[in-house]
């Protein structure tokens, strides 16, 4: 059974057939629609960029404490890695424009690789953090506790694990929105002549690798040159 992309034909009064223009080719219209939902990402995550700033104006000195028991080597690694996954979307993109599709596959399939080893290195981070006692309800993090780190603190790491933790969410959601991705391409319902759902996806893939690019500095840079979380606090 053939999946490919059947255009739509409607006939005027005079009998004459027409090309009805669907989604599949309404390039403008899809990517004004996935702007609109892109923006709405941005308004998420600026807001709580928008709460980092605000609290380190107020724990300054505790913020970069914070930030120097983080391991720069993980943070530093998944944004080459991330970096490295834009261009291989990128160029799977810039294939299927072209007509390469089987290029287009290997290079979603890198992206898909890229993207899990993000994930790998993560929770191997998480893992270090969680043995060091700085984890979410661990008694480091908890207002009150005697074992606990100070309020700045406590704050900067709630912060950190949320919005990586959100951003992590946008990882997987990607990787599995690649695989749909991939299974419509061999459906041949995106092909080089229809491929905006392809773009739609790299554009998701770009964003998601934007915010990490402004993630590492806000957390990982700010306390560059003091001890690591795995020196101890």
């Amino acid at each position: 059974m053939s999946h490919e992309y059947v255009p739509e034909i409607a006939v005027d009064r005079e009998g004459k057939e027409h090309i009805v223009q669907g989604w599949q080719d309404d390039l403008y219209g899809a990517k004004l629609g996935f702007w609109l939902f892109m923006f709405t990402e941005v308004l998420m995550f600026g807001a709580m960029f928008m709460v980092l700033t605000y609290y380190f104006t107020l724990h300054s000195a505790e913020f970069y404490q914070a930030s120097a028991m983080l391991d720069i080597r993980f943070g530093g690694t998944n944004t080459v890695i991330l970096l490295f996954s834009a261009l291989t979307m990128g160029l799977g993109l810039l294939k299927m424009k072209h007509g390469d599709v089987s290029g287009a596959k290997a290079m979603i399939w890198a992206t898909i690789f890229l993207a899990s080893a993000f994930l790998v290195i993560k929770g191997f981070e998480w893992r270090a953090e969680y043995h060091h006692g700085v984890f979410l309800g661990l008694p480091a993090l908890q207002v009150g506790n005697p074992d606990s780190l100070s309020f700045g603190k406590i704050l900067f790491f709630g912060m950190y694990f949320t919005m990586t933790g959100i951003h992590g969410f946008h990882i997987l959601l990607g990787i599995g929105i690649m695989l749909w991705l991939i299974q419509r391409i061999n459906a041949g319902l995106i092909t080089p002549q229809h491929y905006i759902m392809h773009f739609n996806i790299a554009l998701y893939w770009d964003l998601v690798h934007l915010i990490w690019v402004f993630v590492f500095p806000y957390y990982y840079m700010i306390g560059a040159g003091m001890k690591t979380i795995g020196g101890g606090h």
